[in-house]
């Protein structure tokens, strides 16, 4: 017995110490003490390759203030100790001798796109006695792959563009485990520089490249960096009027060269043209095919001409200038549909002869955008080659893609997607607020769709889109661990530790979550309720100021409760990364809650001097000063953060649109006389206790299935100060603040919450079933228990109405579904009671989006539709709520839904519900083109549609919910028997 155990130790010393020397020989120093490796990189290496190597050169030098060799090359012979070499397969004679000599293998490499392997080789030549060595397949994989050594050593593709200083470190040692990367999910991956007139434009031409007084070479080679050290290879450059375009500076096309950038043009701009720039009507007349095509091909030639040495995406057919619809003589389809088929079979030619190329052989892209899209569906031809570039609807939903035939098309297709938009019906410029996690449903949905030939993500000006650029980027990259919506919380917690330290990744995550999760409901840039296109002056606002809690306070104690959140994590980020965290964090979270309160301040001032209060004056000053906030911090961006670097990168008021100008303020008519005064929950009037039985001087009936809470707000009229109390008549009465001071400043008005201690009130009648009445004003008195609360000052005495509902019935003893309250059941949808599978497809929980921060999708994307109601009921999955009601009669169930697309024609946006055993009610959330219900859909970012439905009787009952189609993404549901008001979003959940 000892024996065994003493091999066993044995055994296990062996194993250990195995290991040991193998991690041992893992490791690779790159600086330590004087010590420092070379990087070898031959000569006749592409461009791109060295350029890498002296970036990751640079990013050495700025971890360790050691300097490697600044040509980024040797002759291997010459060379000895230990070196960080790399090549291309078929360039390099070096990766060839350590393929003869067996040193490495290239079988998982060689003649893959974008293909890399790192590994590490002892004695690869007589005199280099360890080498770091990567092998590329091609020149962008060998430079991905020195930058992935970046990425090691703790570099942030973020150093320069956010200011991510790396951390200082004397010593640099890597653990190698040989690794191939690629080839990408993505074959082409990249940003379109868009919307660039108050941020990249102004920056570039008057900070960073007055030389050229523009977006020049200078620029673009810092943009193409990034993209490098995010793996990306394509670029759409900026396009607008005040930017010249892209090939009117031939140093740009070079750069992209050296870079091995793959130029591209939007939707707008035709083989590689830039219309709003290039087109003079003075010389060339109208940019119309159908009567000016000859000298609109000749300008095609010449583009061809200049751009056929390099890598391009040639954008094929034709709108018209700056994104508007294409002209043509006869306004009917089929002759805009030949038109465009002309235009395409012409550019093709033109392509032909200028590369020498036959057409299949040339990457090209039709991007079937708004009107587009129309000629496409209308039975547009398109050859077999050209990439299907589907697009959103410019608010985040994908409007099709690839059928089922277009799957097989030997072109493949892509996705064009936005983070930032200008045009109906509202902006978004200003800050970046696409929720991620949806980000990621659409662009997986578009990748299980065969959409992998071009991703690209319209990011307007970079800043502040840096966390979304990344997302997409390294999906595009490599899609593998991107498989549920928590995976977006677990990239974003790795990219948040990365930027500023594992300590703080969660709290940053978490605040981020919530940021978009108040986005989601409502972009910062939307909060004027008015649009543009036409541009319409602010409206009144949606969010309800006297149900449901106060939707306007709710959401200003949220936005503060990021601010102070944003505060408080500053005060734990390292020194060396506080600019970052003010670029990446700060500036968007102040700026998106400062935008918000100046307008929601400004509702709540305008409602509150409607009903005399005094602190009217109060809610004016604080949008005031919000406004100021976002001043404040746009001129700290511009003027003083990183020593001016980014000066004129950020404007406060893209368009200088409405929503971003300072708020109107309104005062409130008072009388001299100070007054103490209360305004209650529900009702839109204050408290009139000079009149008996005032309509507003009861709040609404307590509920102990749902155990609400109500607000008093104790206000002042007149100047002065008040002194008041409140007293409740009941010790079951539970309030947040029993006494106070008002006056004319900051305490003006006082908001109270009223609450009830469940385990001291009266008990109601034990019966089997519940009465009747959503107002409860029918519910026996058995059933209620009264009581009141004073509210006293020296002149004035205020006597509020308290009413619990504290029933016993035997029928709800452990409930667990949810319950009327007030008229309504609200529900969220990934909620259920229960929920059943179909015979090819599930309910399956997405988190992080949506109202309710989960919504229930209808998978797998690949399942049928059903539209047959008997095989709904029997074959579809369904989820199940249990609801009990006080009331019966014909309800309307109200389901919200996110407002995403249909996956191509023949599909729909649609699921089913009934309630009992009636039969399924389909419901279609699917909008068409840019109608009024698409427009209110992406302002809100939800669909709501309606059934009626019959409730038999009070009691218990069952809502159901089927798939019709999938990937339908159901957020909320509203049972109305009709108590609900009307409010922004549904109430909370009324469960037990």
């Amino acid at each position: 017995m000892f024996k065994n155990k003493f091999n066993s130790v044995i055994i296990v010393f062996i194993v250990l110490f195995a290991n040991a020397i193998k991690a041992q020989n893992n490791d690779f120093t790159i600086v330590s003490g004087n010590q420092k490796v070379g990087i070898l990189v031959e000569e006749k290496e592409p461009k791109v390759v060295h350029i890498a190597a002296k970036i990751l050169a640079d990013d050495i030098f700025s971890i360790t203030n050691q300097r490697l060799n600044p040509d980024s090359y040797r002759d291997a012979k010459n060379s000895s100790g230990t070196v960080i070499m790399a090549g291309t397969i078929g360039q390099s004679k070096w990766i060839d001798n350590l393929v003869s000599k067996q040193k490495i293998t290239i079988a998982d490499v060689k003649g893959k796109w974008e293909t890399y392997k790192i590994q590490l080789v002892e004695n690869p030549t007589a005199t280099i006695k360890k080498a770091l060595v990567i092998v590329g397949s091609d020149r962008r994989a060998t430079a991905y792959g020195l930058l992935e050594i970046s990425r090691m050593i703790g570099v942030s593709p973020w150093e320069w563009w956010a200011d991510v200083t790396p951390d200082k470190k004397d010593n640099l040692v890597l653990n190698i485990q040989t690794k191939t990367f690629g080839s990408p999910s993505i074959k082409y991956r990249g940003i379109f520089l868009n919307d660039e007139d108050w941020g990249l434009q102004p920056w570039a031409a008057k900070t960073f490249e007055p030389e050229t007084g523009d977006i020049g070479p200078k620029t673009y080679a810092k943009v193409f960096e990034l993209l490098l050290r995010l793996r990306a290879n394509t670029i759409w450059p900026a396009m607008h009027k005040s930017t010249k375009a892209f090939y009117s500076f031939p140093k740009n096309k070079e750069v992209a060269d050296d870079y091995a950038i793959v130029v591209g043009t939007s939707h707008a701009e035709p083989m590689l043209s830039n219309i709003n720039a290039e087109w003079n009507h003075n010389t060339m007349g109208e940019y119309r095919y159908d009567t000016n095509s000859a000298t609109i091909k000749d300008f095609f030639r010449k583009r061809a001409k200049e751009t056929a040495p390099f890598e391009n995406i040639y954008t094929v057919g034709m709108r018209g200038e700056h994104d508007s619809p294409m002209i043509v003589g006869e306004d009917d389809s089929d002759s805009q549909v030949k038109l465009l088929e002309q235009v395409i079979t012409d550019q093709r030619a033109i392509l032909k002869k200028a590369t020498g190329k036959e057409p299949n052989k040339i990457p090209q892209a039709f991007i079937p955008y708004k009107e587009v899209l129309d000629y496409y569906q209308k039975g547009l031809k398109l050859p077999d080659d050209v990439q299907l570039v589907w697009t959103d609807d410019n608010y985040g939903y994908i409007r099709q893609l690839s059928n089922l035939k277009e799957q097989t098309r030997s072109g493949g297709a892509g996705i064009y997607y936005h983070t930032s938009y200008w045009g109906r019906p509202h902006d978004y410029l200003w800050l970046n607020s696409t929720n991620p996690v949806l980000m990621w449903e659409e662009m997986a949905k578009a990748y299980e769709f065969q959409s992998r030939d071009l991703w690209i993500l319209n990011c307007g000006d970079i800043k502040p889109h840096e966390y979304n650029i990344e997302l997409f980027l390294d999906m595009a990259w490599d899609m593998s661990p991107f498989t549920q919506s928590q995976s977006v919380k677990k990239h974003m917690q790795n990219w948040a530790s990365r930027e500023f330290g594992t300590q703080n990744a969660t709290s940053i995550t978490d605040l981020f979550f919530d940021y978009y999760h108040l986005a989601f409901q409502r972009r910062p840039e939307f909060m004027a309720w008015n649009q543009v296109e036409p541009e319409t002056k602010s409206g009144a606002t949606a969010l309800t100021q006297i149900h449901y809690g106060d939707e306007v306070s709710k959401r200003i104690d949220a936005y503060q409760k990021l601010m102070d959140a944003t505060e408080k994590i500053k005060t734990a980020i390292p020194a060396n990364r506080q600019n970052a965290f003010y670029e990446l964090v700060e500036y968007p979270v102040i700026g998106a809650a400062s935008l918000n309160h100046k307008w929601l301040y400004s509702y709540k001032n305008k409602f509150v001097a409607e009903q005399g209060r005094g602190s009217a004056a109060f809610f004016a000053k604080k949008s005031a000063e919000a406004f100021e906030r976002i001043q404040k911090e746009t001129h700290y961006f511009n003027n003083e953060l990183a020593g001016g670097k980014w000066k004129n990168i950020m404007s406060m008021a893209p368009r200088h649109l409405p929503v971003f100008d300072q708020t109107t303020s309104t005062n409130a008519v008072t009388g001299t006389k100070a007054e103490l005064k209360l305004a209650l929950e529900s009702y839109e009037m204050e408290v009139n206790h000079k009149t008996e039985n005032s309509y507003a001087d009861v709040l609404p009936v307590f509920n102990a299935y749902v155990k609400n809470q109500y607000y008093i707000d104790v206000f002042m009229k007149g100047t002065g100060t008040v002194n008041w109390q409140a007293k409740p008549k009941a010790d079951w009465i539970k309030i947040s603040q029993q006494q106070g001071t008002l006056d004319n400043n900051k305490n003006s008005q006082q908001r109270i919450w009223v609450s009830i201690d469940w385990d001291k009130v009266p008990q109601g009648e034990n019966k089997k079933e519940a009465p009747l009445g959503h107002d409860y004003q029918l519910i026996p008195p058995s059933y209620k228990v009264n009581s009141a609360i004073d509210f006293v000052s020296k002149d004035t005495l205020i006597t509020i109405g308290v009413t619990a509902f504290n029933p016993k019935f035997s029928e709800l003893e452990n409930y667990k579904g949810f319950i009327e309250d007030k008229g309504y059941v609200s529900i969220n949808a990934a909620n259920y009671s229960n929920k059943k599978d179909g015979t090819a497809a599930k309910w399956e929980a997405f988190e992080g989006v949506g109202y309710a921060g989960k919504v229930s999708v209808a998978l797998p994307r690949t399942a049928n539709s059903e539209l047959d109601l008997k095989a709904i009921k029997a074959n579809s999955p369904v989820m199940e709520y249990d609801f009990y009601s006080f009331n019966f009669g014909k309800v309307n169930v109200k389901v919200q839904a996110i407002p995403t697309h249909a996956f191509y024609e023949g599909k729909g946006v649609r699921c089913a519900v009934a309630i009992d055993d009636a039969d399924p009610v389909i419901l279609n959330f699917q909008t068409f083109g840019r109608s009024d219900e698409w427009l209110q859909n992406v302002l809100k970012n939800a669909a709501v549609k309606s059934a009626e439905q019959i409730v038999n009787k009070a009691g218990k009952h069952t809502l159901k919910v089927w798939m019709v189609d999938p990937g339908v993404m159901i957020d909320q549901i509203l049972i109305d028997l009709g108590g609900w008001k009307n409010s922004y979003a549904f109430p909370p959940e009324t469960k037990m």
